[in-house]
């Protein structure tokens, strides 16, 4: 046996590694294992055969006296037995059923697994986020935010700053617990930004499959780096902060988004705010429509319901004094007069004395239904439909007038006009 490096025959043991024997060359100091038949052939293939070869002994026996010959003497058929032999032992101890249930077979199929989840990376990209931790701070809320603004997933995120500096404090045990790779910069002005610079610059070196990277500094400088990296082809947001708003600046589009540290939320724009303040007034008007609506039925529902237990515990009888000597009314007094009107009869001498004094007044106006409606809600302050569902005369003004046989209506136009049958 010879050093791998020097081909030195002055070697040690060294220990062993992997249950093999590790050797030390005394001329280079090399380590290295003992070779894969560093044993007799016979006893090296019994012991991986794991009871599955079919080598007999005298194969075995034949396979040990090849090895032994000098070069020389070796010849094709010697060598083509051995080699047949080794992949027969090789096949059948990977067709094997105790390695097809090892850990290594296990390994090599997760292996295979894994490929399409690597082309899957290749084909789709990634975000990276480069941090000046010695100019811009990032809590967890910040950096969610700006993992959101990617299209492509947020996976590697590296630091930059002096950690020995303990004006950063603990930010290196907080930035290291939430994944980033801390990169050392010695002291000095802008130690951090050109370390930056110089890592950005060869970017596409370590992480080819990037497509989006976050520049997060305010310094001035950095514009050179957000500059090169567009010209790689990469989508470049700048990160940087003004009071409590963080900007950023998508370098392809121009387009900017604020975030108010603050209040851990998105900044909107001006059009935004007009947009949702538009939207909360018409929510809230529809709001206030329906409860309106609900109240206008609750009203009505309560109204009915007051209407009929009055008259089912006081029921009186019929009072046709309630308007007394309606006939002797003048205009002026029957305009201000308002009561309750008792019966079907009460009803129509009140209308009657409507439609004569409005003849009066005014002998060539013809009187429509709504006309002669709305007088009658002056007078008595109820709707005509109120008063005739009240009395239970039908479901409308209009037809109880049609089916009053005091009263007729003529179409006239798009309107009924009322007559009366009867002078009183």
């Amino acid at each position: 046996m010879k050093c791998p490096r020097c081909e030195s025959t002055s070697y040690r043991k060294n220990g062993r590694r992997n249950n093999k024997q590790n050797y030390l060359c005394k001329n280079c100091g090399k380590q290295f294992l003992e070779p894969g038949f560093s044993r007799s052939l016979e006893t090296d293939l019994f012991a991986n055969s794991n009871g599955h070869t079919k080598v007999s002994t005298a194969e075995t026996m034949e396979l040990s006296l090849v090895k032994n010959l000098p070069e020389e003497k070796i010849t094709e058929k010697s060598l083509g037995f051995f080699s047949l032999t080794l992949a027969e032992q090789l096949l059948q101890t990977i067709l094997s059923p105790g390695w097809l249930e090892s850990a290594a077979f296990r390994q090599f199929i997760e292996k295979i697994q894994q490929k399409p989840e690597i082309k899957y990376q290749l084909k789709t990209g990634i975000s990276l986020l480069l941090l000046d931790a010695e100019n811009l701070k990032l809590d967890i809320n910040s950096e969610l935010f700006l993992a959101s603004i990617c299209k492509y997933p947020l996976q590697f995120k590296m630091a930059f700053a002096n950690w020995k500096n303990p004006s950063i404090g603990k930010q290196d045990i907080e930035l290291y617990n939430r994944g980033y790779q801390l990169v050392h910069v010695p002291e000095g002005k802008d130690s951090a930004d050109a370390k930056m610079i110089a890592f950005g610059a060869c970017i596409l070196r370590s992480y080819p499959t990037v497509k989006e990277i976050l520049v997060c500094s305010s310094d001035g400088i950095l514009i050179h780096l957000c500059n090169e990296l567009q010209n790689q082809g990469l989508i470049v947001y700048w990160v940087r902060r003004q009071g409590q708003t963080l900007h950023i600046e998508n370098r392809n589009t121009g387009k900017l988004t604020h975030y108010s540290l603050t209040m851990a939320t998105e900044v909107p724009s001006l059009e935004k705010v007009v947009e949702q303040i538009q939207d909360l007034i018409k929510n809230e008007q529809d709001s206030i429509n329906t409860r309106l609506h609900s109240l206008a039925t609750i009203t009505s529902l309560f109204q009915e319901r007051s209407n009929i237990n009055n008259k089912s515990n006081h029921k009186q009888p019929e009072r046709e004094e309630i308007i007394p000597n309606i006939d002797n009314l003048s205009v002026q007094s029957l305009q201000e007069y308002s009561a309750e009107i008792p019966n079907e009869k009460t009803l129509d001498k009140l209308l009657l004395k409507i439609i004569q004094n409005i003849q009066t007044k005014s002998p060539q106006t013809k009187l429509s239904v709504s006309k002669l409606g709305s007088e009658l809600q002056k007078i008595t302050g109820e709707s005509p439909n109120s008063i005739i569902k009240k009395l239970k005369l039908g479901s409308n003004f209009t037809k109880y007038l049609e089916s009053s046989s005091t009263f007729t209506l003529k179409m006239n136009g798009k309107e009924y006009e009322v007559m009366p049958l009867l002078s009183e």
